[in-house]
């Protein structure tokens, strides 16, 4: 017998501002269910949950919620003034005897129960939200960005529970493993429809280009019905006015049809434009120490940087990993040791806390008020990378409207935040990007278009995330910061560490345990001493990834020497001309540097055998 489903919307529609957000939306969600839903940055998502959770009323259609089910929401904002501390919030709902449940969500959450509601910090009330939606386990959990402000362990943890719980959910994220570990249906949020694929996020992306394509094969097929009538109608209609006014008439019903389609929404126009090129070592830190407070940061921690590296650094939320980029840049000063850069350094900064941002400031007032893109005299103009550009214009770049380059910046969702900020580092020329948390808000098609201009960048990138899937596709090096001090520099970015972490120590001592319900206990891990082979654990993984990378460099430098044997390349495109020639030098640099790496290395574990 089938089971009745736990929420169910019929035709919703609901406008803001006069704006469509939904037309005749519905959906069902069953007992069971492991749902993504997904779509863009301002589609909706957030607003077509706060419908499902009952708290934002729609203008016409119906929500149904069958007696017995309950459905819970985790709240992004919650009212906590009548509550002293998290805690007495996070249990409100629970009976005494039931309490333990909070204490177990907020250890795997990593916050402090105890902590007054007026000192909590936005990342530890939204924990708290997440922790009393987990402890009263509803039948349906309506969990909207619950990653964000978690470290990789606490979502390593909140990632498990979910995976046992018998409750439905919905999930918005933009953390792709996440989503792929989690769901087995998808909701996919496009221009006010909803549509649902039974397959989870794994396949979302080729379901969306597919349907995409049959998208754009119609609108084509409909384009050329339109044009062949109209030729018929401009060629023979006074002679056959009579006999074919219905075929006038579906003419122009054609033409409504294909003026009623919404176009998609493009990618944010970004781009990093590279400065004048830095000297082959960016960066190297000599057996640097940091303490703050009795509690040891870094021990001895040495590393070197090499230009057109995409170096990684994760570990659990208050480690110091932001402590360390600052070291590194030289903004606080190591106790012991030195920082060394090397020549022509043009660092940009992405700052998580966003303190760039004013948030009493217009956009508008934001990017024509940084020194840096000021045009002397131009009060409507920004400079970006050299040229002069209208603000409006800029800020269409990057998918605001003309209506917002006057709002304030505080009206902004968390992705629109994220996006100015890139919008003003991305104006200044730079050949060091220090990105410390950027991709919290971010949508996932801005994320894979930061990817990609990151792989093109052909400066350094020191980057903190606690994004998987974002880590592997962009790092070369990761460095792990473990807490006590300890940090340690791996080859390849967050699956690579995992696996070379796991060899090295054993998966009990991986910070990432299987039997997470357990109260976490300090093992002393013994360290056998290594066996003498002359590399290092870091150096014979570096030597094996080396012919790859060899490889990819090679590759890249014959399709560049292709591409300016054009004679007519520099007269025609001079930008690209230049663009090329330089890429071309970067990678023969690189291929030159990681050829002697390679014969460095290999020398030195032949020697040792």
């Amino acid at each position: 017998m089938a089971r009745a489903p736990l929420l169910q919307l019929s035709d919703i529609s609901l406008t803001f501002g006069g704006d469509p957000i939904f037309d005749k939306v519905s959906l069902v969600v069953q007992p069971g269910d492991r749902v993504a839903l997904v779509g863009r940055n301002g589609s909706g998502k957030s607003t077509l949950m706060k419908v499902m959770a009952g708290l934002v009323e729609a203008d016409a259609g119906e929500r149904v919620v069958p007696p017995g089910s309950s459905v819970g929401y985790m709240e992004q904002h919650p009212d906590m003034s009548r509550f002293s501390t998290l805690g007495d919030f996070a249990a409100s709902a629970l009976d005494p005897g039931e309490h333990y449940r909070v204490e177990m969500a907020a250890e795997g959450l990593k916050f402090d129960l105890s902590t007054p509601v007026a000192t909590a910090s936005g990342g530890e009330r939204r924990r708290a939200a997440l922790a009393k939606l987990m402890a009263e386990a509803p039948d349906l959990m309506l969990l909207d960005e619950p990653t964000n402000h978690l470290d990789i362990e606490a979502i390593a943890w909140l990632e498990n529970e979910l995976k046992q719980t018998r409750a439905a959910f919905v999930l918005i994220s933009h953390d792709r493993a996440f989503l792929r570990e989690l769901t087995r249906a998808t909701l996919w949020i496009d221009r006010g429809f909803v549509r649902r694929n039974e397959r989870g996020f794994e396949d979302f992306e080729a379901w969306r280009d597919k349907v995409w394509q049959e998208e754009d094969d119609a609108r084509h097929k409909l384009d050329r019905k339109i044009k062949a009538e109209a030729r018929w109608a401009v060629e023979g209609i006074s002679a056959r006015r009579k006999r074919n006014q219905g075929r006038v008439r579906n003419l122009q019903a054609m033409r409504a049809e294909r003026a009623a389609q919404i176009k998609r929404q493009g990618a944010a126009a970004m781009a990093f434009e590279s400065g004048p090129k830095s000297g082959k070592r960016v960066i190297e830190a000599h057996d640097i120490s940091k303490t703050y407070d009795a509690k040891p940061i870094l021990k001895n921690f040495s590393i070197r940087i090499r230009r057109g590296e995409r170096v990684a650094f994760v570990g659990p939320n208050g480690v110091g990993k932001t402590t360390l980029l600052k070291v590194l840049l030289k903004e606080v000063a190591p106790d012991h040791g030195r920082v060394d850069h090397g020549t022509n350094l043009v660092p940009a900064v992405f700052d998580q806390a966003r303190a760039q941002l004013d948030p009493e400031m217009t956009l508008w007032d934001s990017l024509t008020g940084d020194k840096d893109m000021r045009v002397s005299g131009q009060a409507d103009q920004v400079m970006v990378r050299g040229q002069p550009r209208h603000v409006v214009g800029y800020l269409k770049d990057f998918l605001f409207d003309e209506r917002q380059a006057r709002a304030p910046v505080k009206s902004l969702s968390g992705g629109e935040k994220a996006r100015l900020l890139l919008a003003k580092l991305m104006a200044r020329e730079s050949n060091l990007l220090v990105l410390d948390e950027p991709t919290n808000d971010l949508d996932i098609e801005t994320l894979d278009l930061l990817q990609e201009l990151l792989d093109d960048y052909d400066g350094t990138v020191l980057l903190v995330s606690h994004d998987r899937d974002f880590l592997d596709r962009v790092a070369t090096t990761t460095i792990a910061m473990e807490g006590d001090g300890r940090a340690t520099v791996y080859a390849g970015g967050w699956t690579d560490y995992r696996t070379q972490r796991a060899e090295a120590v054993g998966p009990e001592a991986d910070g990432l345990k299987k039997n997470v319900k357990s109260k976490p206990k300090r093992i002393e891990q013994k360290k056998e001493k290594p066996k003498q082979s002359g590399l290092s654990f870091t150096e014979k993984h570096r030597l094996e990834a080396l012919p790859g990378e060899i490889e990819r460099l090679e590759a890249e430098i014959a399709k560049l020497e292709q591409l300016l044997a054009d004679p007519d390349l520099f007269t025609r495109e001079p930008v690209k001309f230049r663009k090329a020639t330089e890429a071309l030098t970067s990678r023969q640099d690189a291929l030159s540097a990681a050829e002697e790496e390679w014969l460095s290395l290999e020398d030195k574990a032949e020697n040792a055998g």
